[in-house]
This record gives structure tokens, C-alpha cells and sequence, in this order.
């Protein structure tokens, strides 16, 4: 390739390759599929890249002419080590799909369906968007309704295993990537029929199949309003936090932590993930994971809990709730250390004892507040560290565990 010189208008302008399946939007600019693809449904974007004009829900052409240029140019240039280009399937059509469904009558049927599908999703980006228009949606949600006791063999890299079609069908649907307007569907549809059936996948699905439902959880719940947030019910919870104990995976640990952070600020939610044991768990996830990610998110949503008296009365409940929360501070990020010290501000304001304070000066968190005041961790944290160093100031004075040398730098 560097003895040859490729044809501008064969490369695509996103990716800068050679085009394998060029498609034209209605502003005229060619791009690759799967690079315009990618741009318009994964990264959410709803304009051309080249012209910056409006695209959203734009048909992609295919650009044929182009295409047989370029097979013909990699043709030609065989000996040069250019490989011909494979004329790429056509996309499938919204009345191939709805045909497909409505010939799933029976269980078997069914199955073939659902094996169908996941292969015309895994084509394109295209595809999914036409399954999605198509009603494909509705069908994998009835499927997932239906535990049937039929199994089936699928692929995998091990081998054969056995599935169940309604672990296919959350598969699939969560691989749609569904719209945003087909979240909301789900979500509010049916008296949020649909968010029962994922608490009850998380309750008794295999771990692959509770983890999908965390996932497209959290993508529902994300744009919905808050009157259903309100109304999410104490069982959801309960497998949230079940998920997060079981450690299933990293990616459904994190979605999961990042679903509490989006939930807990609204109605009673606090006070539901505090019932479902949701501290202690947290607590014991932040004595093992060295992971900064997730050792900022669990501490968010500590520090969320904290805000009301059930999180703090768990938290200093716990052998190692404050001592673990302590150690993170000027550990692992400023955004941890901000949020450990948010907790200590809310225990030492609102469930102060004469125990806990000295708890705080036996495990250190006195010295590790004087040491933020000394260093680069941001005025945010240094202002919440302060404070509580003043109000707890002439308990801490008289402590014997407290150095001189510290008291008579910072003689406020």
C-alpha cells in the first residue's frame, strides 16, 4: 500500500480507509456504513460529520457505483497485495423482519426466530434500527415473559452450551440498543410491566441474563421521568443490591453502582436501598476493590445514604464502615477523597457520639483531616475537612492520640 496511491474518494472521510460498503446520506457525502453507522446510532449524533447539517433518521443509500470502482481498482491492483472487497449484503428490510415474527407461531419457531435475529443484528447498525421499527421489540419482550422449558444449543467459543429462549431474547434486546423513545416505551408501557420482568430475571436468571437486565435497567431508567423513579418498588432494589453482592462482573458491578447514584437522590429510594442491605455491601465491596472507578462510585453512593439517619446508623454499624471509608481519603482520587470526607461531615454533624468521636481519633481520621489541609486535593474537600475539625475541635484537643506538632500548625 505505501508503493501505491489510493483514490481520495475511495477513503471514507470518518475513517480514512478504504470504503467496503459506501452509502450516501441526503447531503451527498459518501461515508462507509459501518463508520457513518457507528456515528449516527452508537455515538448518538444527528448530523452529516462533513457539512454539519441535520440527518437524524436519514435513510443510508447504498452507493454502488463507488463500490464496483473500488472493487475493480483493488482488482487491479492485485499485485500490489490489495484484496478484492467482498460485495457486502444488502441490508434486511423492515417487511423481512415483520415476516419473521409473524411466522414465529410455535415454540420451535420461535427459537429459529430468535437465532435469526441475532444474526441479522450482528450485521449492522442498520439492521437493528430497522428490527426495532419492525415490532422486533414486542416480540423478545413476550419472549422474555414466556420462560419456556424448551431449550436450545447455540456456539459458543467453549463449545455447545444450552440456553433458554428468554435469555436469547434479553440478549438480543439489549444488544438492539434500543431508542430512546423504545426505552421509554418499555419503562412507562403496561404499568411498568417490563421493569417486574427484569426484577424478576435479576431474581432468578443465570448470571449472564441478571447482568443484561442491570444493564438495560439502567438505560431505561436513565430516560424516563421522575414520577416512575418515585415509584420503583422495595423488590427492585433488593436484587439491585443482590446483583452488586454476587459480583457477577465488572461492567454489571459498575452499571449497577451507577444505577443506585441515579436513583437514590429521588423519593424514598435511600431509605429502599438501605433496607435491601445495600451499606454493608457497599462497605464490604470498598475493603476489596483497588479499582479507582469503582471505589469513587461506591463512595458516591455511600455518601448519598449518608444523607439520611438509616445510612449513617448502618454505616457506623459496621466494624470497618468508617475506618475503610477513612483509608480512601488521599488514596485513590480527589473525587473519593471529596466524597470520604462528605460522609465523615454528615456523621460528624448529624450522628455524632461520644463513641464515634473516639472512633475517629483511634483509626486515624483526625490526622488524615489535618493532612488534607496540607495538600493539593481541592477547596471543596479542604473547606468539609475544616469544618468538621472545628466542630469536633475540643473533644479532639484533649486526645492523647492527637500530635503536638499538629495542633500547633493549624491553631484554629
Amino acid at each position: 500500500m505505501e508503493d501505491i496511491e489510493v483514490p481520495s474518494f475511495f477513503l471514507c472521510p470518518i475513517s480514512l480507509q478504504i470504503m467496503k460498503d459506501p452509502v450516501t446520506v441526503p447531503t451527498g457525502i459518501t461515508y462507509d456504513r459501518e463508520s457513518i453507522e457507528k456515528w449516527l446510532f452508537s455515538g448518538k449524533n444527528d448530523t452529516c460529520p462533513a457539512t454539519k447539517q441535520l440527518i437524524s433518521g436519514c435513510e443510508l443509500t447504498p452507493n454502488h457505483t463507488l463500490r464496483r470502482l473500488i472493487q475493480s481498482w483493488c482488482t487491479l491492483n492485485a499485485s500490489y497485495g490489495i484484496e478484492r472487497i467482498p460485495t457486502p449484503r444488502p441490508p434486511i428490510s423492515k417487511a423481512q423482519v415483520a415476516k419473521l415474527l409473524n411466522d414465529a407461531k410455535s415454540p420451535e419457531q420461535q427459537v429459529n426466530c430468535l437465532k435469526k435475529l441475532r444474526s441479522i443484528a450482528s450485521e449492522n447498525e442498520t439492521n437493528k434500527r430497522c428490527m426495532e421499527a419492525a415490532g422486533a421489540v414486542d416480540f423478545l419482550v413476550s419472549m422474555l415473559n414466556n420462560f419456556h422449558s424448551l431449550s436450545f444449543q447455540v456456539t459458543s467459543d467453549d463449545g455447545f452450551e444450552i440456553t433458554k429462549p428468554s435469555d436469547e431474547a434479553l440478549s438480543i434486546l439489549y444488544g438492539l440498543q434500543i431508542s430512546e423513545s423504545g426505552l421509554k416505551n418499555l419503562a412507562m408501557g403496561r404499568n411498568g410491566e417490563f421493569i417486574e420482568t427484569l426484577t424478576k430475571v435479576m431474581q432468578g436468571g443465570n448470571y449472564e441474563s441478571r447482568a443484561y437486565a442491570v444493564l438495560l435497567m439502567k438505560s431505561m431508567l436513565e430516560v424516563v421521568d421522575t414520577l416512575k423513579l418515585v415509584s420503583l418498588k422495595h423488590e427492585l432494589f433488593a436484587e439491585i443490591v443482590q446483583v452488586l453482592r454476587d459480583q457477577i462482573s465488572h461492567q454489571a458491578s459498575n452499571t449497577t453502582l451507577q444505577l443506585l447514584i441515579n436513583l437514590c437522590p429521588w423519593g424514598r429510594n435511600r431509605i429502599k436501598a438501605i433496607e435491601a442491605n445495600a451499606v454493608p455491601v457497599l462497605i464490604d465491596i470498598l475493603l476489596d476493590s483497588p479499582e479507582r472507578r469503582t471505589c469513587e462510585m461506591v463512595l458516591m453512593v455511600l455518601d448519598l445514604l449518608c444523607q439520611c439517619a438509616d445510612g449513617r446508623a448502618e454505616l457506623l454499624g459496621h466494624g470497618a464502615g468508617l475506618a475503610v471509608v477513612s483509608k480512601k481519603i488521599l488514596r485513590v482520587s480527589q473525587v473519593a477523597s471529596e466524597r470520604a470526607v462528605r460522609i465523615i461531615l454528615s456523621i460528624s454533624k448529624y450522628s455524632i457520639t461520644t463513641s464515634v468521636v473516639q472512633e475517629m481519633v483511634q483509626i486515624g481520621i483526625v490526622n488524615k483531616l489535618y493532612l488534607v489541609l496540607q495538600v493539593d486535593c481541592g477547596s471543596r474537600t479542604k473547606d468539609k475537612a475544616r469544618e468538621v475539625l472545628k466542630m469536633l475541635a475540643r473533644v479532639w484537643k484533649s486526645s492523647p492520640c492527637i500530635p503536638a506538632n499538629l495542633l500547633s500548625s493549624n491553631p484554629e
